[in-house]
């Protein structure tokens, strides 16, 4: 299957992209799908008006820039079919002595558990280091979200600390675990894959 010219970056099955405008009806729909699997985990755009909000904070012409950018939204596509299974957001990216940002993630029904989440997060992660040039990610995570902890465990990164009622979701302050990788980390392993 041929890469779309929308691709930012690409792997065996799929695809990072910058959502649009032209995405709201099946966007809000897929999360309106999803809301089982993101209830007590995620606050996703669920409505026309929260995804055109969305748009314009995570996918204006400012998060275009890699230079300059400090919030970039990629929709992960499957390859064959450019359906959408889940979301990656670098928010927060601080440039100057720290060149760092935060990556949050969701995966769309019936996508989740395929493992496209975990190719999506190898390419978010190839797009900070070498599209963004960042120097350190992380990724804040709830306890008791096993899956997602299995999931960053196996990209790599490595557990730095806990922050107590650290993010308000579904009308509660929860805790999260913070999950941190380095350029030279993330090179170290690219270089020891078969």
């Amino acid at each position: 299957m041929p890469v779309p010219k929308s691709a930012l970056v690409a792997g065996s099955r799929v695809y990072l992209r910058r959502p649009q405008l032209a995405d709201t009806a099946s966007f809000v729909a897929a999360v309106r799908a999803s809301a089982r699997l993101h209830r007590n985990w995620v606050n996703a755009p669920g409505t026309p008006a929260r995804f055109a909000a969305y748009l314009k904070h995570f996918a204006g012409p400012e998060s275009r820039r890699a230079a300059t950018a400090t919030y970039v939204g990629l929709l992960a596509c499957r390859l064959d079919d450019g359906a959408p299974v889940g979301v990656f957001n670098l928010t927060e990216i601080v440039r100057g002595a720290f060149h760092s940002a935060y990556i949050g993630y969701y995966a769309l029904s019936p996508h989740a558990g395929r493992g496209y989440m975990a190719e999506g997060l190898e390419l978010t992660l190839q797009f900070a280091f070498r599209v963004l040039r960042l120097h350190r990610v992380e990724i804040n995570i709830q306890p008791t979200n096993e899956r997602s902890i299995a999931l960053v465990r196996r990209a790599g990164l490595t557990r730095e600390g806990f922050s107590r009622r650290y993010v308000k979701i579904a009308g509660r302050w929860r805790d999260h675990e913070r999950w941190a990788l380095l350029l030279e980390d993330w090179r170290a392993r690219r270089r020891r894959r078969p």
